[in-house]
């Protein structure tokens, strides 16, 4: 997961049980869950392949951020990709993660429906890389568009594979991260391959599903004017793209990667100014891109 944004949090009066945090970097919002900390690890492996059983960071309730309206957005540990600026660096180990049972979760995604219908809103599955547990994900996906709910799935589209057919079906909205449109960058980047992500979103274009796609803006390392261009010549041939988000690179991350003693090797790069961020919408509007953001 790659959201650069800064999301705006909500609170909900008369559910005193669950308090958002002020932004998704206190890693709070498990408070209140069904914990399962006495499975025996072989039950636990079996219920987490077959997706009644989950492994989740936090979880948090925002809008303008992770889809439209007011969205619950669901951080589900693991992930295979290693990117040099991880915004969620502590969901890259799904043993990290709390568990949770799908019935539990869906249970409380149901509580929240009145406040989805009101905004136009829904889940969000994030990570982390939520295809990591897809079992897990198709059941939460299908329970919640069941209830009539919005869904989005935030990801890389590196494990696209693993979607199942019906798993898109039961997905409104693929927020799909687009790191780099050089495939040397990509895996200078993430550490993995570009071409599954290319692959997922060709599917998805296949299914007519809407997908945001997101590109986040390094200096010195994705703002190359070549690699600009290859992220837009990627994205004009997908026609149920209704958007591709050009989000500017911060270091709001960084206390995150010292305090779990990880390897910070991007400390010294500074955001992109306002003036580069626009020169680069502007570079990839020229695309047959519906809108660049």
């Amino acid at each position: 997961m790659t959201t650069q944004s800064q999301p705006v949090a909500i609170e909900l009066l008369g559910d005193q049980d669950f308090q958002p945090p002020a932004n998704r970097m206190a890693g709070a919002g498990t408070a209140g869950l069904q914990e399962l900390t006495d499975l025996e690890r072989t039950d636990r492996l079996r219920r987490m392949r077959e997706g009644t059983l989950g492994s989740i960071h936090s979880w948090e309730l925002v809008t303008a951020v992770d889809g439209p309206g007011t969205r619950m957005t669901i951080f589900l540990n693991g992930c295979p990709l290693r990117c040099l600026y991880c915004h969620n660096p502590d969901t890259l180990n799904m043993r990290d993660g709390q568990p949770i049972e799908s019935d539990e979760l869906l249970r409380r995604i149901k509580r929240y429906r009145r406040i989805f219908r009101t905004t136009g809103g829904g889940i969000t599955l994030s990570g982390g890389e939520a295809l990591m547990q897809p079992a897990f994900t198709a059941r939460i996906l299908r329970g919640a568009r069941e209830m009539g709910i919005h869904t989005a799935l935030d990801t890389s589209g590196f494990l696209g594979a693993m979607a199942t057919d019906e798993m898109i079906e039961d997905t409104n909205l693929v927020l799909l991260d687009v790191k780099s449109g050089d495939p040397d960058t990509y895996r200078k980047v993430t550490g993995r391959d570009l071409q599954p992500t290319i692959s997922f979103g060709d599917r998805l274009a296949q299914h007519g599903t809407e997908v945001w796609v997101r590109f986040v803006l390094v200096p010195g390392l994705t703002d190359d004017p070549d690699n600009i261009d290859r992220v837009g010549q990627i994205v004009e041939k997908w026609p149920n793209v209704s958007r591709l988000e050009v989000l500017p690179f911060h270091q709001m991350a960084i206390d995150k990667w010292k305090n779990l003693g990880m390897t910070y090797t991007l400390e010294d790069v500074k955001p992109p100014s306002v003036e580069h961020v626009d020169k680069v919408r502007e570079q990839l509007r020229r695309f047959d891109i519906a809108a660049v953001m």
